[in-house]
């Protein structure tokens, strides 16, 4: 035990620096000059790797969404690096003097509140200028709420779209939707808890077909749950329960083959009211075309109107 805190105290008086693991203290290798960006755990603390725990310890200063969150961090592996609050309302404040640090030859890790920064975060223009102005960046990888989700919601994962954060109003973020709908790729979005039902509705109500779809919420913590259904079953449920908290991350399926045309539609819709009640019929339809029910339901009664007895 002497000797283990004799040598702690000469590698303190050579400026070495300590993160702690299970109560075991370890030295943190020396990090290059140079902008570190850090990926940190979205929940569960155990979610981070011994190359970030060592790059927060070995740097000059941690660049950090909110110092309270990233404190916890810090205080749970015994790491001491100064703190500097960075994000969207001081972000064009603190950049300059983040660059001259680097200028200065320092070693910035860069984080946020929670998995890999630049995702739904303003550090891209951080690490844009320091490219731009010739200093290292380091990506130090780690977990991600949209890659934690996507792997657990059984969706395709061969081509997936993060579009972060839809717009808070109905309008605007059914522009959006519309503006996605035909992306042959599984789409992944952030929500909010107060915003989620409304925004689910929005989705089955604009993105084509009956879409699958998953909601992932407080992914890694202790009441995770992950959710899945069809977008208009999901809207439903949510509408009657209290807004869930935390935070919630929703993927929906990519669309279906290309949507038939208005005469491939009414031919089938045609075919199946020979036997077959309407409203069977329309159901039938909708599972075939991935068209909504309540379209080929207006089709099919003006098709019946048309063919109707005279």
């Amino acid at each position: 035990m002497t000797a283990k805190k004799s040598g702690n105290d000469r590698a303190e008086r050579t400026g070495e620096r300590f993160f702690t693991i299970a109560g075991h203290r370890m030295a943190a290798r020396p990090l290059p000059p140079g902008l570190h960006v850090v990926a940190t755990p979205i929940g569960n603390l155990g979610d981070i790797s011994i190359r970030a725990l060592e790059t927060l310890a070995a740097a000059d200063g941690i660049a950090c969404e909110d110092t309270r969150v990233t404190a916890v961090l810090l205080r749970h592996y015994g790491i001491e690096t100064p703190l500097t609050a960075y994000h969207d309302h001081n972000a064009a404040r603190q950049r300059p003097k983040l660059i001259a640090a680097l200028a200065e030859g320092r070693r910035i890790a860069l984080v946020s509140d929670a998995g890999t920064p630049l995702v739904s975060d303003p550090g891209y223009k951080l690490v844009q200028e320091a490219r731009a102005a010739g200093f290292s960046v380091v990506p130090v990888p780690g977990a991600s709420a949209l890659l934690a989700g996507l792997v657990a919601s059984g969706l395709p994962t061969d081509a997936f779209l993060f579009a972060g954060f839809l717009p808070p109003k109905s309008a605007a973020r059914r522009t959006r939707l519309d503006e996605l709908k035909a992306v042959p790729a599984t789409l992944v979005f952030y929500e909010t808890g107060p915003r989620l039902a409304a925004a689910l509705a929005d989705m089955a109500d604009v993105l084509s077909g009956e879409r699958s779809a998953t909601v992932a919420r407080e992914l890694t913590k202790a009441f995770e749950t992950v959710r899945g259904g069809t977008l208009q079953g999901l809207a439903e449920a949510y509408a009657a329960e209290a807004p869930p908290r935390g935070e919630i991350v929703v993927l929906v399926a990519p669309p279906t083959a290309s949507a038939p045309s208005a005469a491939d539609a009414d031919r089938l819709l045609v075919e199946l009211l020979r036997d077959r009640p309407l409203s069977a019929a329309v159901a039938e339809a909708a599972g075939l075309t991935g068209l909504k029910r309540r379209d080929l339901y207006s089709r099919a009664l003006a098709l019946k109107d048309k063919d109707g007895p005279a």
